[in-house]
């Protein structure tokens, strides 16, 4: 048989999973991954670590386009890190039921 855990999490993502699939807090956590990978690099380039490339970053790469660039790459990781999050708890879902299943199976074929 299945955990108390794991039976509380197949009746809770029977409720909700489809809600899930569209809710903020997983697409907030993604964008704010995408924002700290971007910090990162404005960061990285501002140190001066690789002077040559600071030079061609500066004479070729308008700010605006840079800033445009981040803030892309942040809403494509939110949506990738709520859909990835959602398959994840999906796959999970679907494994539990079939223990669930398969348990139920031998139960009743013991006598």
């Amino acid at each position: 048989m299945l955990s108390p855990e794991n039976e509380a999490f197949l009746r809770w993502w029977s409720e909700h999973g489809e809600k899930e699939k569209t809710s903020l807090r997983p697409f907030l956590v993604g964008l704010s991954i995408g924002f700290s990978i971007g910090v990162g690099v404005i960061l990285l380039m501002e140190s001066g670590w690789y002077t040559r490339a600071n030079m061609e970053a500066n004479s070729r790469l308008s700010s605006v386009v840079f800033v445009l660039a981040i803030m892309i790459l942040s809403v494509f990781m939110a949506f990738v890190y709520r859909k990835f999050r959602w398959e994840m708890q999906e796959q999970r879902y679907q494994e539990l039921l079939i223990l669930k299943n398969k348990a139920e199976k031998e139960a009743q074929k013991q006598p």
